[in-house]
């Protein structure tokens, strides 16, 4: 089936459109797009990369979810560190060096392989099955949950903001972690973003049904009930709220969502600036 924009979303994909345009120079630019779960980030990504193809500009999508450590390397830290990095989702769970790789490449021009994490195997695919980018590739969309995301301060970790937190990480130990790997790693990463565009949910309270959704249409997690899911969504819940409260004082331009995913505002930075 071929991808396809809701009408609604046409004013910010030409206003995606716009911004690669206007700041494309003579390096490859890096499109950093950020959205809860289930915000729809990945279709506009894999529409914006179409145009941008269809009008003669060379375009990929790299995924945040394609950069998760492998199964054995999340058990791994999960018995050095904590047992909920066992679990894929925060800061600490994605090989930055291999983000960081393919980045390197796509700078200076080189044909490279994008990497695939196989969500029902929950393991990262074969290299043989990576998709390979030819030589001289213009536009990068790097989309995921977190992409461009800050840490958060120290003080801010000590509450526990759901029942997870409480039950299973009463010492802080997980999401102290993940905020330091956040506050490292990851903005190396991110600081390669000529700029950041960001699909704002109205509140954490939709995500559930939004992560629902999406494991229906997409057929994955099969065997997760709603309690399953619940637990699921509390491992994104600190780290998406802290990017609603301040992500979108910053980003380069925010599409602020309703419940049913609809666009209600639209809104650009008047000088967006280039990230390098």
């Amino acid at each position: 089936m071929a991808l396809t924009a809701a009408p609604a979303r046409e004013p910010l994909l030409d206003a995606l459109i716009g911004l690669v345009r206007a700041h494309a120079g003579e390096r490859p630019f890096v499109l950093g797009l950020c959205g809860a779960q289930g915000s729809g980030k990945s279709t506009v990504a894999a529409v914006l990369v179409r145009r941008l193809r269809d009008s003669g500009t060379p375009a990929a999508t790299l995924s945040l979810d394609d950069l998760y450590l492998t199964l054995a390397e999340r058990r791994a830290l999960a018995h050095s560190v904590h047992p909920l990095f066992a679990t894929r989702g925060v800061p600490g769970t994605h090989d930055v060096a291999l983000g960081l790789a393919v980045l390197g490449a796509f700078d200076r021009g080189e044909a490279f392989r994008l990497p695939r994490f196989d969500k029902a195997r929950d393991d990262r695919a074969p290299e043989s099955q990576w998709e390979i980018v030819p030589p001289g590739l213009r536009v990068l969309v790097l989309e995921g949950w977190c992409v461009g995301a800050r840490p958060q301060a120290p003080a801010d970790l000590l509450p526990p903001i759901n029942r997870l937190e409480a039950l299973e990480d009463p010492d802080g130990t997980w999401r102290t972690h993940a905020n330091a790997c956040l506050a490292g790693p990851y903005q190396h990463l991110f600081a390669r973003l000529d700029a950041l565009a960001m699909l704002a949910a109205p509140s954490f309270d939709v995500v559930l049904r939004w992560r629902t959704e999406q494991e229906r249409a997409l057929g994955e997690g099969a065997g997760m009930d709603a309690l399953a899911l619940a637990r699921f969504v509390q491992f994104y819940e600190r780290l998406t709220r802290h990017i609603l409260d301040e992500m979108p004082h910053r980003a380069d331009l925010v599409a602020s969502l309703s419940p049913e995913r609809e666009i209600v505002r639209l809104r650009k930075r008047e000088t967006p600036s280039r990230r390098a």
